[in-house]
């Protein structure tokens, strides 16, 4: 098994996580329902952290990820979602052992 991973860890300007889950929420099934190398994509918020949302993505692999920075809804996304996001740490990794598989 390989692929290649995206961990996002935002930090969202206090009282805006409504805001920014719809943006982010729109752009993880876009991204599922119209990229064929798109293999997940996760959102998720931490317990007790509600000024924070991390994404885990799984592509086929670099060039795949390449491609969904190129599309309308990751532009969409990027664009309305700036003001909302106070930090963003992105991590790369290779996917070498997927549990459920």
């Amino acid at each position: 098994m390989s692929g290649y991973v995206i961990l996002v860890d935002f930090q969202v300007v206090p009282g805006e996580r409504a805001a920014f889950r719809r943006l982010i929420d729109e752009n993880a099934r876009e991204s599922c329902r119209t990229e064929p190398g798109c293999r997940r994509f996760d959102v998720l918020e931490p317990a007790g952290e509600p000024d924070r949302v991390l994404l885990y993505e799984i592509y086929d692999d670099r060039a795949a990820f390449e491609a969904h920075t190129r599309t309308g809804h990751f532009a969409r996304f990027d664009a309305a979602s700036a003001a909302l996001v106070a930090a963003k740490a992105v991590t790369e990794c290779a996917l070498v052992c997927e549990g459920g598989a």
